[in-house]
């Protein structure tokens, strides 16, 4: 980014790539982890995460993923939209099981049996991760119900966490797959931040890229951008980016309400309606003033 030199940063602090370096546990996502980590610790088959598009899961996911030690063994597959077949494969690559030739369901299901009741033998414990679950489909859901009712007298021989948006409670109401439905002993469905979360959540992505100094947002523009948002992360960060370049362009160190509000108008997915405007503008220490001047 061409600003960074201008406001003495070392990288972009408002990037959208799901970046752990950059993980912020605001309420939801600190229950959400906890959530997890008590979950797994438990030994439970399912576990579910959902939340609309933006809040974060796929940052969650990773940072779940990276908070793991050396006991656990696990598995992350971005894309769950895949066929029964294709998920155990996938499945399959992501543990470094070998498969000999081009085996059916049964023998890919067996396979997988011997590699997670070795990893039992060697006292590992496996986690898999799906992002994105509420477009997989109702057959391969029932496919992952089979691969969980793999277990020893003791435990689940794996885990699985699901990372999805609200449609996936639709999904998972369907009939056809209550028995998975009945085995999801945890869950947690994320919310999105407070106008306070948000201003902390700005101010720590710029420490985190090596920002020092005064408040580089003003108050104002911190409201300007929640209301616009509606405290999503990745909304926030598409427009706390472009107010910083607004900034920038002209020769600013503050980043002002204007700013925001001008990067909220090139921002489609934004809420930029004249409502979050007027409010705005009424936070400012205009007095009777700044509404004369408006009218």
């Amino acid at each position: 980014m061409f600003y960074l030199s201008h406001f003495g940063l070392r990288e972009a602090p408002f990037g959208i790539t799901p970046d752990t370096g950059f993980f912020y546990g605001c309420a939801s996502i600190q229950e959400a982890l906890n959530t997890l980590l008590v979950a797994v610790g438990n030994g439970e088959g399912f576990i579910k995460i959902t939340g609309e598009v933006g809040t974060g899961k796929t940052l969650l996911c990773r940072k779940f993923l990276a908070t793991l030690d050396d006991n656990w063994v696990t598995a992350y597959i971005p894309n769950p939209n895949l066929q029964s077949k294709t998920l155990m494969l996938a499945f399959a690559e992501e543990l470094g099981v070998k498969l000999q030739g081009d085996l059916d369901e049964h023998l890919l299901i067996k396979a997988l049996n011997r590699a997670l009741l070795d990893f039992a033998r060697r006292k590992k414990r496996v986690v898999v991760c799906l992002d994105e679950t509420q477009a997989m489909p109702l057959e391969t859901l029932e496919t992952l119900r089979l691969l969980t009712n793999l277990e020893t007298e003791k435990r689940k021989l794996v885990q699985v966490v699901m990372f999805g948006q609200p449609e996936l409670d639709t999904r998972l109401a369907h009939h056809s797959v209550r028995q998975l439905r009945q085995r999801i002993t945890f869950q947690h469905c994320m919310r999105a931040m407070t106008r306070e979360e948000t201003g902390r959540y700005v101010g720590h992505r710029l420490a985190i890229a090596g920002y020092k100094g005064e408040p580089l947002f003003s108050r104002h523009a911190v409201r300007v951008i929640h209301r616009a948002s509606q405290g999503i992360p990745r909304l926030i960060n598409v427009i706390a980016n472009k107010a910083l370049m607004l900034a920038f362009g002209e020769g600013k160190r503050l980043v002002t309400w204007r700013h925001a509000r001008d990067a909220v108008t090139d921002t489609p997915a934004a809420l930029a309606t004249p409502a979050w405007v007027w409010i705005a503008v009424a936070g400012l220490a205009c007095s009777g003033i700044g509404w004369m001047l408006l009218g």
